[in-house]
């Protein structure tokens, strides 16, 4: 067994198993009893009586293990519940090597965590069959969630990712409903029970348990099928939702046909399932999950409108659809050897997710976007020293959840962006195709990747790759100028600005991407590749213009001197939109780790009032609002910084209007929504009169269609905010009785925007009453956390109501908890509640959510460390400048 992983048994491998699923308790009770078969291979030379695998609240009623020339029932069958596994004790000593059958009768519970085979609740649309489960208020679905470590939830199983086997499923339900999993039905078979059939599916290819999936439910579907044949034919795709909202499914339909035909061919390997099944689940722990074949969703992000969704949730949608897409690919044919190379699965996802939305919609600046929202997110979880590896070494499968953050997605895709820009897009796909030809239905490692694309490209990948995948944290390159040339100096960046010369031994391969010219728009490329040492000049650079790590490709933070932001900031215009992005995330970012000072920052983005660019804005808005919530314990400075802000939004808002226009482009339409709400959560006069305006007569009845869709979030967030207790509550009332399928989320983000501590304490309770789906309890608790006026109270009630409500509700799923924990806490900028936080979780059994604890106090101790340094320089600054 290899001692940095807790892992099963290695003797007896799985090969296939035939799961069967029968008496499920469709009337309250929620049981299920179920057999499953397991083929195995055993290897254990020496003789032994027992054979170990996963369960988790399961109960096991007997086992046969069937040799060749011998049968054995368990005598005892003894529950190890902390390491989630199951002994069965056959008492004989039995020596025998070869292909064996385990058989397995037990039973389940359809629980409702969103983990293992659960239940979600929904308020139907039409009529519904009689057999469908329900109680007094909702109906429910049954479907599964088995990664990381869940399988085990549903099914006795040898649940570790490299124990790939083929999968027969089979399961009883009423005749009137629909039965789905990872392959099509084979046949249906009457039940020996009234009113039930069976349902048969066929044969999986070799997987990963955590990528077997079932649901059962009031299914409907609507259909289309690739351009592209398969096999001699054009292959169905279908999105399936509870009866009277498969229209609803039409666009996530329309992309999914066209990525699987892209990925068959950038990939040079067709999709090897002979059909795609995607699935909206009602409540849903992720934002989806890639069991192949069958791929389930939150229903915000398959599900669409175009009259009564926000525009923002076309792009969410046609994103993530084609990550999971991607990971048919990688992660479902070839599959990380061991939860440590998580990142192989969802950085490649990410990356080629957003690779895929570019082809079928350029005109998105799908680039721009991945530089404001995955880059900028990457860097701030890197940048505390509670980040982790991209390559992180996990233990046992139970550690995994918590790595599935920020580092292994927007991290890992961030990295693999700057590897493909320095190898070149096409090198870079031909040998991530030869890499899956080469690895198809089996386990890789990261090595195996770099050498199929060191083999493409000629390079030595893994010389300059390896630091990045398996070193803690990214470097800042501090630049100083000289006639003619620039002196660069790289060393760890660390939010909180206090990097120890032990936390500072890493030395990056960093791709410079150097452009310099006598001006903007005569800049090259620089002949100097990449910075490998600590510290090097570079020459021949013209000081009238040069930029370093053009586009944010490199990941990496810039720290430039004073005069040359000011240079940069007034080159703007010929900047690209990710180097606007990377110039003002730079600039905020050494602000906080003391690398730069706030007044530089604020004087750059001044100049942005003219700006244009909805991504630019999103930039400038989230870094100025991330300043103004550090400094609001200073009533003399946020008042100020306020002003500033109103100053340098309000040019912009009242150009953009509240009129969409007929044929505008996306971008422009996010743009009004993004200044909108900004400027009237600011106090922009007109903008909160005409907001105030739609909300009443929205609110009123007189008319439903006052406000757009896409500007819901804005009005309602402005008219709370403004409006108190009646606005507080017709918003709540709108979240209890919404038909929209954004519309939930967005109500719960503008109750968010409440003034008064009563109003939060309310909220909260809300929150945490069975009226809000545990899917959905973060929502609002994160924009209570961003509401300066409030957040306070936030920590108050996890404070007191951790042993009545927080806890009890959310430990069942600890995924839910730890971003609970991790985004409802992390926006303090004082040591006190650091402190407060520290001591109330010391002692308490904090397994599964404590890297978020660690994250909240590293982030808060950074914001504190900041605005004890700049508060003064900023007081300063704003009042010589007239704020």
């Amino acid at each position: 067994m290899a001692s940095d992983r807790d892992i099963l048994p290695s003797w007896a491998k799985p090969t296939h198993y035939s799961v069967s699923l029968y008496d499920i308790e469709f009337g309250g009770g929620f049981t299920y009893q179920g057999t499953v078969a397991v083929n195995l291979n055993i290897t254990n030379d020496s003789s032994w009586n027992d054979i170990v695998l996963n369960a988790h609240q399961l109960k096991l009623h007997g086992a046969t293990l069937k040799l060749k020339d011998a049968s054995h029932e368990s005598k005892d069958i003894s529950y190890d519940e902390k390491r989630q596994r199951v002994t069965l004790d056959f008492k004989d000593k039995i020596q025998y090597t070869g292909e064996a059958v385990l058989e397995v009768k037990f039973e389940g519970t359809i629980n409702n965590i969103m983990a293992g085979f659960y239940r979600s609740k929904y308020k139907p649309k039409g009529d519904v069959p009689a057999s469908v489960a329900k109680d007094d208020e909702y109906h429910y679905m049954f479907s599964t969630q088995f990664e990381s470590c869940d399988a085990r939830r549903a099914f006795p199983c040898f649940d570790e990712p490299n124990l790939k086997a083929s999968f027969d499923v089979d399961l009883e339900v009423p005749e009137d409903q629909v039965a789905l999993s990872n392959m099509p039905e084979k046949e249906t078979k009457p039940s020996k029970k009234s009113g039930f059939k069976t349902v048969v599916f066929e044969t999986t290819p070799v997987m990963s348990t955590y990528l077997l999936a079932w649901a059962i439910g009031d299914f409907e579907y609507v259909e289309a099928f690739t351009k592209r044949k398969y096999n001699g034919k054009n292959l169905p795709v279908r999105v399936y939702t509870t009866r009277g909202l498969k229209e609803q499914g039409r666009f996530a339909l329309e992309n999914c046909h066209q990525i699987v035909d892209h990925f068959s061919e950038v990939f040079q390997f067709d999709y090897p399932l002979p059909k795609v099944d995607l699935l909206a689940v009602h409540e849903f722990s992720h934002g989806a999950m890639e069991n192949w074949g069958l791929i389930t969703y939150r229903t915000t992000a398959v599900l669409f409108d175009p009259k009564t969704s926000a525009a923002s949730y076309r792009n969410r949608v046609a994103y993530v659809v084609a990550h999971e897409l991607a990971h048919q690919w990688f992660g479902n044919l070839v599959t990380m050897d061991w939860w440590s190379e998580l990142w192989l699965n969802e950085g490649f996802a990410t990356w080629v997710g957003w690779l895929a939305i570019d082809h079928l919609y350029p005109e998105w600046n799908v680039w721009g976007q991945f530089v404001s929202e995955s880059v900028q997110l990457a860097f701030n979880v890197d940048g505390l020293r509670q980040s982790h590896p991209i390559e992180v070494p996990v233990y046992d499968g139970l550690e995994v959840d918590q790595i599935f953050d920020h580092i292994s997605y927007l991290k890992g895709s961030s990295v693999i962006r700057m590897l493909s820009a320095h190898l070149g897009e096409k090198v870079f796909l031909q040998g991530v195709a030869d890499y899956l030809k080469s690895h198809q239905y089996q386990n890789a490692t990261t090595n195996d990747l770099w050498s199929a694309l060191s083999k493409a490209s000629g390079q030595d990948v893994n010389h300059f790759m390896d630091i990045w995948i398996r070193k803690i944290g990214f470097p800042v390159v501090t630049v100083a100028e000289e006639p003619g040339q620039v002196g660069l100096r790289q060393q760890r960046f660390l939010l909180s600005g206090d990097v120890k010369p032990e936390e500072d031994e890493t030395v990056w391969w960093i791709p410079l991407g150097l452009h310099t010219g006598s001006s903007p728009s005569s800049a090259s490329l620089h002949k100097t590749g990449a910075l490998t040492q600590r510290e090097d000049t570079i020459r021949d650079v013209n000081d009238s213009f040069y930029q370093i790590n053009k586009n944010l490709t490199g990941f990496y933070r810039t720290n430039y001197p004073p005069n040359r932001l000011a240079k940069l900031g007034e080159a703007r215009h010929h900047l690209s939109v990710e180097d606007k992005i990377g110039l003002v995330g730079d600039a905020y970012a050494n602000s906080v780790a003391g690398y730069g000072a706030t007044p530089g920052l604020l004087a750059l983005v001044e100049r942005f009032q003219d700006e244009s660019e909805y991504l630019v804005w999103s930039q400038v808005l989230t870094n100025v609002g991330n300043v103004r919530s550090v400094f609001s314990v200073s009533d003399e400075i946020s008042e100020s910084l306020k002003k500033f802000s109103l100053k340098l939004i309000s040019p912009a808002v009242e150009k953009v209007g509240w009129e969409f226009k007929e044929g505008e482009d996306y971008l422009t339409g996010q743009l009004r929504s993004a200044l909108i709400l900004s400027a009237g959560l600011l106090g922009h006069e007109a903008t909160v009169k005409e907001a105030k305006r739609q909300f009443d007569l929205y609110i009123s009845g007189k008319d439903k269609e006052a406000i757009n869709p896409s500007l819901r979030k804005a009005v309602f967030s402005i008219s709370v905010k403004e409006g108190g207790e009646s606005a507080f509550k017709a918003v709540q009332n709108e979240f209890l009785t919404t038909s929209s399928i954004d519309g939930k989320e967005i109500a719960l983000q503008s109750m968010g925007r409440v003034q008064a501590p009563e109003l939060a304490q309310e909220f909260l309770s809300f929150i945490f009453s069975d009226r809000v789906a545990m899917q959905d309890k973060h929502s609002g608790t994160i924009a209570l956390a961003s509401n300066s006026k409030v957040r306070k109270e936030v920590w108050k009630f996890v404070r007191d109501n951790w042993d009545s409500k927080v806890y009890p509700t959310l430990s069942g799923n600890l995924v839910v908890l730890e971003r609970f924990i991790r985004f409802g806490l992390n926006k303090f900028s004082d040591y006190e509640t650091a402190d407060e936080i520290v001591k109330f979780f010391e002692g308490k059994d904090t397994r599964g959510f404590d890297k978020g604890v660690a994250v909240v106090d590293d982030t808060i101790r950074s914001h504190a460390k900041y605005r004890k340094r700049d508060e003064k320089i900023v007081g300063e600054w704003l009042k010589a400048n007239g704020y």
